[in-house]
């Protein structure tokens, strides 16, 4: 889902982002930092703001760029209300995190790395939350849900799907 960030409609937040900022420059690990600010206060990281974070912190776009797209935690794009994500580390593998994965891909029409185009679903892997005697594990806005099986994922997907599609109309 390709979003349009409109800077004129956050010119408070951009302007607040901007004074965090100041207060970064030249501290030890400022990039860091400035991307965590960006991501909480935006929800992704959009050109627009990488580009202020270049500009004020005098760190190429390349490099702003380069740490954005390495960490996972950081994003290009704006998430869903509510972030699924499968954990795919060794044991979560093992015990069943694929066919899981592939029924939630399937329930919400949606592949890995993407949202529901209505903004209410975003679907992630991730490498491993440790919790692995509690595996397959899934999160659902960082809250762990453990020994998941295919009628499990199906009755959480069922629950999700209600209680965000009542959130949406109200």
């Amino acid at each position: 889902m390709a979003v349009q960030f409109i800077e004129t409609e956050h010119t408070q937040e951009i302007d607040l982002f901007r004074r965090e900022l100041e207060d970064l420059k030249e501290g030890r690990g400022m990039l860091m930092q400035a991307l965590h600010l960006a991501q909480n206060r935006f929800g992704h990281i959009p050109v627009p703001i990488q580009e202020i974070i270049s500009k004020t912190l005098k760190v190429p776009m390349s490099t702003v760029y380069g740490v954005i797209t390495f960490y996972t935690r950081f994003t290009l794009e704006p998430k869903g209300q509510c972030e699924v994500s499968i954990c795919m580390g060794t044991a979560c593998y093992i015990q069943g995190a694929a066919e899981i994965l592939q029924e939630l891909e399937s329930a919400l029409g949606i592949k890995s790395g993407e949202t529901t185009e209505d903004g209410l679903f975003t679907i992630t892997t991730t490498r491993c939350v440790g919790a692995c005697g509690l595996a397959p594990v899934v999160t659902v806005n960082g809250e762990v849900h453990g020994r998941m099986d295919l009628k499990k994922m199906r009755a959480l997907i069922t629950e999700l799907k209600e209680s965000y599609k009542e959130g949406d109309e109200a």
